[in-house]
């Protein structure tokens, strides 16, 4: 009977042990795959999240002084047509 226990704990340990290789695989195979991507997307030249808000924040600034800039400029030729 202790024999039977002993080979047990050694499939046991050995389970674990294999687990434990799988488990660091799977965390090199994933930080490989994020740098390839990271790598990809660098190479792509595509911009981030923030910069892409800052620079739609900065478009709609803008229009927004494109059109108060063209309603004085309608409201100027209003006054010089009427003189």
């Amino acid at each position: 009977m202790q024999t039977r226990n002993k080979i047990m704990d050694d499939i046991s340990q050995l389970m674990t042990n294999a687990m434990g290789v799988a488990q660091g695989a799977r965390q090199e195979a994933e930080t490989a795959v994020s740098s390839m991507v990271d790598r990809w997307l660098a190479d792509r030249d595509f911009v981030t999240r923030e910069e892409f808000d800052a620079v739609r924040t900065m478009a709609q600034k803008a229009r927004e002084e494109n059109e108060s800039l063209k309603a004085r400029l309608s409201e100027i030729e209003a006054k010089l047509s009427s003189n």
